[in-house]
Parts: C-alpha cells; sequence; structure tokens
C-alpha cells in the first residue's frame, strides 16, 4: 500500500465538529506520511451543535489540498438550499434540524447565513467515483443506468436500494440512513458510514485501497 493513494470515506458529521476533529487526527495518524484521499459524503449540517465549525474545517482542508479532499453534498444540505427558494421548504428545514445551523451561525434566516458558505454549498457534487467505488450520499435506484443520474436518488434514496443486493460494477459508498447499532453496514456491493454520530453513537471513515472496492478496516470516533 505504501505506493498508492489510501482514500478516507467520512460518514454523516451533522455538526458534530469535535468529533470531526478528533477523527481527522486519527486518520492524520494512521496514514502516517502516505498520500491520502479524503471523501466526504455530506449532511454535514443540521441536528448537532456546531454545524457552522464543521464547514469551516472542510472548506480550509479544501483550501490546503482541493485535489485530494472531496466534499459530496447531503440531503440535509438540499434542504438548507431549498429554503431559499421554495415555498413551505423553511418548516421543512427547520423541523428536520435547520433551527440548530442557524444557532451555530448566529443568525435567524437562512438568509443571513455567509454568502460564500451557501456558495461552497450549492457547489458541492453528488457524486464521486474512482476506480474501485462509487461515493454517493443517499445511493442509487437499482434499475436506472449506473451511475443513476437522478440527483435526488443520489441525495435522498433509501428503498430499494437498502434491501436488493445489486451490483452496480463498483463497490457503493454512502451514508445517509444511519445504523441504529453504531457500526458501519457492510454489504457485498455497498458499504454505509453513517453511523449515528450526532444521536451520540461514533463517527466512522472508512479507509479503502485502489486494490479493492470494500474497506479495508474502519476508523471510529467515538461520542463523549
Amino acid at each position: 500500500m505504501s505506493a498508492e493513494t489510501i482514500t478516507y470515506a467520512i460518514g454523516d458529521i451533522h455538526g458534530c465538529a469535535d468529533l470531526l476533529d478528533r477523527l481527522l487526527e486519527r486518520i492524520e495518524s494512521h496514514a502516517a506520511g502516505r498520500a491520502k484521499r479524503l471523501v466526504f459524503l455530506g449532511d454535514y449540517i443540521d441536528r448537532g451543535p456546531d454545524s457552522a465549525r464543521v464547514i469551516e474545517i472542510l472548506r480550509r482542508l479544501q483550501w490546503r489540498a482541493p485535489e485530494d479532499v472531496v466534499c459530496l453534498m447531503g440531503n440535509h444540505e438540499e434542504m438548507l438550499l431549498k429554503s431559499l427558494r421554495e415555498p413551505g421548504a423553511l418548516d421543512h428545514w427547520i423541523y428536520n434540524g435547520g433551527a440548530e445551523t442557524l444557532a451555530s451561525f448566529g443568525v435567524s434566516g437562512p438568509e443571513e447565513l455567509p454568502g460564500e458558505v451557501l456558495d461552497w454549498i450549492e457547489a458541492l457534487p453528488t457524486l464521486h467515483e474512482d476506480a474501485q467505488r462509487w461515493y454517493v450520499h443517499a445511493g442509487f435506484r437499482p434499475e436506472a443506468a449506473v451511475p443513476d443520474p437522478d440527483p435526488h436518488n443520489r441525495l435522498w434514496i433509501r428503498e430499494p436500494f437498502l434491501s436488493e443486493d445489486c451490483d452496480f460494477g463498483r463497490h457503493v459508498v454512502h451514508g445517509h440512513t444511519p445504523q441504529t447499532r453504531g457500526g458501519p453496514d457492510c454489504r457485498r456491493f455497498r458499504t454505509n458510514l453513517d453511523t449515528g454520530a450526532v444521536y451520540g453513537n461514533a463517527l466512522t471513515a472508512g479507509v479503502f485501497s485502489d486494490a479493492q472496492g470494500p474497506a479495508l478496516e474502519f476508523l471510529r470516533e467515538p461520542a463523549g
């Protein structure tokens, strides 16, 4: 592995900035100077206490290593954007954790959020790929073209993606559906890294190589 780039994919953060800080320290120690890429699977904001600092951390990482840090959009980022342009969407976002995000920025409405933050969120992609894997927030519809071209599915889908054992040509690394047991969900064709950090469980990173689709191992940073 010494000659290859290690990919660390990080599950849903949801404002848990302290957990993110500690997990990034674990990743740095684990990489031990080897080339690495970070792929964040979306849902950086809402529900947790410090969405503002999570976004600050991610933007700083991208600024320092733009080729090696990928931040995908999650459905919570999409909900924030929709709250600015669709009637009724604000209440839906607030109900799903938007109030905590506004509080972390010290503002009373999404229109008061910093413009550079909104621009960054709006530019987030919904898909990343490498030779072995697709990285997406929620998943793909099994009968769709590969990769699923529908952004709504990429951000929101649960069923039938979670229950069907579908081969998408590459291993799918995703989040979106929190695992109640606190560990990643490892299947033949997909790995779910949302381990429910905002619900008191660990924040998880999957460690991936160029040689195989599934993870080699997992780094888990427990809450508390």
